[in-house]
């Protein structure tokens, strides 16, 4: 919930998220719940910031897909999100592994003056902003993003706008 002063009232308003994932070889299922599949194998911007409003937080969240073996599929290699003039690079290659800026590091990790965390949930990197972006990867097939409701509409990418 998030409190909003309402008639001059403090009242606590519930507050509404969006989610989106790609798993698999890949499939897609955007903010708004549209699913499709997608096969291409380079990089390709999941969600990040489209809006001109210069109050709303600056961000991109990306996926580079690669071929699976010898088939006509693919699948998620790695995720890279950038925040706060941070990039944080999570490659399937290195479980349990982040890059912070290109350097090797361990979780759990607070960074940008405690505005992005980054912990391990299960067999997964969790990434949190204090904007509320969360984005979670399993370090093999599987991406989920998470956005508030006052971002929508507001950004673009393969999960919608």
């Amino acid at each position: 919930e998030k409190c909003e002063v309402v008639d001059g009232q403090p009242t606590s308003i519930p507050e509404t998220f969006s989610t989106c994932w790609a798993a698999g070889d890949p499939h897609y299922q955007t903010f708004d719940g549209k699913a499709f599949d997608f096969m291409g194998t380079c990089t390709y911007t999941l969600t990040k910031t489209c809006d001109p409003d210069p109050t709303l937080p600056v961000f991109s969240v990306e996926a580079r897909n690669q071929r699976w073996g010898n088939l006509k599929a693919s699948f998620i290699a790695s995720v890279t999100v950038r925040a706060y003039d941070v990039t944080i690079a999570v490659d399937r290659s290195e479980n349990g592994i982040v890059r912070v800026n290109n350097h090797r590091s361990r979780l759990p990790i607070s960074l940008a003056q405690g505005q992005l965390h980054l912990q391990q949930k299960g067999k997964s990197v969790l990434i949190k902003t204090t904007f509320k972006l969360e984005v979670l990867y399993d370090w093999d097939d599987r991406v989920v993003i998470k956005l508030p409701g006052a971002l929508s509409g507001k950004v673009c990418g393969m999960c919608g706008n």
